[in-house]
């Protein structure tokens, strides 16, 4: 089996990319907001403990399964240590199955990802992201409170690609990652 961390700040294109890369090989897509959304439509606020205890649920019956691999899609705060823990956690759940993991960042400007904020397929897809202005305040905070871009060296794992997405459309992208890792 196959888990693809793909990973980058908000609104670089994750979905959408994970989207393609789907689409394209047998790799399975969880994008975050898969369990978010629902977190937040019952609980009427994010909730971490619970989208956790989702996500590991989704991650332990998956890693089971007889499925080629998984994408899964997330926002990595590099300075927070509870992320690279995170990390571990979910690899600590697959590893005993024989998983290889992959690595893959991607990178944008603040601008470019502020345009992607209000695209047709990520309001599709997320809900929370609908109110146009509270999103982008929540962009901007997240990266002022956060640095979300790795620092060069800073990937310590076998299997890491990062890729500037800004002038690449997702299935450029998809291609990219499935070449490198002949998915």
């Amino acid at each position: 089996m196959k888990l693809v961390f793909l990973f980058g700040d908000a609104a670089v294109g994750k979905m959408t990319v994970g989207q393609a890369l789907m689409k394209v090989t047998d790799l399975r897509l969880f994008h975050n907001h898969m369990t978010i959304e629902p977190v937040l439509e019952v609980f009427g606020r994010y909730d971490s403990k619970t989208i956790t205890r989702l996500r590991d649920v989704v991650f332990e019956e998956f890693a089971q399964s007889d499925n080629y691999g998984m994408i899964f899609t997330f926002m990595w705060a590099f300075d927070s240590p509870a992320d690279w823990d995170y990390i571990e956690h979910i690899k600590t759940i697959f590893a005993p199955y024989g998983t290889e993991f992959y690595y893959v960042e991607l990178i944008a400007p603040q601008a470019v990802r502020l345009a992607r904020n209000a695209t047709e397929n990520r309001l599709a897809h997320k809900p929370s992201k609908r109110d146009i202005e509270a999103s982008n305040k929540r962009l901007l905070n997240d990266a002022a409170k956060h640095r979300l871009v790795s620092e060069e060296g800073e990937i310590p794992f076998d299997n890491y690609l990062r890729i500037d997405n800004t002038n690449l459309d997702p299935d450029s992208v998809a291609g990219i990652i499935k070449e490198k890792f002949s998915f």
